[in-house]
């Protein structure tokens, strides 16, 4: 669930069993505009329990995916911070930040993001050889087959439909069965059946694998799917509801 109250930072919270996944304190991140400012998120404080699913929901322009690149520490805050598991991602250099990603962090992406000169095999691969995970190349197989797609592997991604890009891309972000994945719109580019179709296996592959998801969505009948809806506006949480669809 998500929640957002403060919880302490610091070694005694890493040590604690009931350390938040995420946590976000005070959280502001500004972008010049002509001659002053412009907030794009104001003192955000933010909860992420371990294995929840939490989709983050509001108007365009709200804040929404500098939030997701805050939270993926793909950007840097102006104010606050983001902890991870009881430990702030601000004393981690550019290495430090790639590393910790790649070691626990996963991606989807409305616009897929594949390597065009790869096959979808190749697409999958690609993250377990550099993470040296091994028997990758039997992970990345068995992971294409999971999302229905065992048969199109050697296919290029310009061969194969939105639909069964973005099922690549799924599978590649849960290749390295990462603690959290961050999703960007992940069925914005989709018709409703090939959506439906991505969120089940985003669902299952979640489930089996207990990872923390935090999702960016416009679509309310996804949102209804979460543990827990956070509403921003205006770069401010304005609302959190937990559990069952939204009233």
């Amino acid at each position: 669930m998500t929640r957002t109250e403060a919880e302490p930072s610091g070694p005694a919270a890493a040590a604690r069993p009931t350390a938040p996944r995420i946590a976000c304190r005070g959280l502001t991140r500004r972008h010049k505009s002509g001659s002053g400012y412009l907030e794009v998120l104001r003192d955000v404080e933010l909860r992420v329990e371990r294995g929840s699913f939490v989709a983050i929901v509001g108007p365009s322009g709200s804040g929404k995916s500098t939030l997701l690149a805050l939270l993926a520490g793909l950007d840097r805050a102006d104010g606050g911070e983001v902890l991870y598991d009881g430990e702030s991602l601000a004393g981690l250099d550019e290495d430090g930040l790639a590393r910790w990603r790649r070691g626990r962090v996963g991606f989807v992406f409305q616009s897929f993001q594949l390597f065009g000169h790869l096959t979808a095999r190749e697409n999958v691969l690609l993250p377990l050889e550099i993470g040296g995970i091994e028997g990758a190349r039997g992970r990345a197989e068995r992971l294409l087959a999971e999302v229905g797609l065992g048969d199109r592997g050697h296919h290029y991604p310009s061969q194969l439909s939105g639909g069964e890009q973005q099922r690549v891309a799924l599978a590649r972000a849960f290749a390295g069965a990462p603690e959290l994945l961050l999703a960007d719109e992940p069925t914005g580019n989709l018709d409703a059946a090939n959506g439906r179709m991505v969120l089940e296996l985003f669902e299952r592959l979640r489930r089996e694998l207990g990872t923390t998801v935090v999702l960016v969505t416009h679509d309310p009948g996804i949102a209804d799917l979460a543990d827990a809806r956070v509403y921003l506006e205006a770069g401010r949480v304005v609302r959190v509801d937990r559990g069952g669809p939204a009233t």
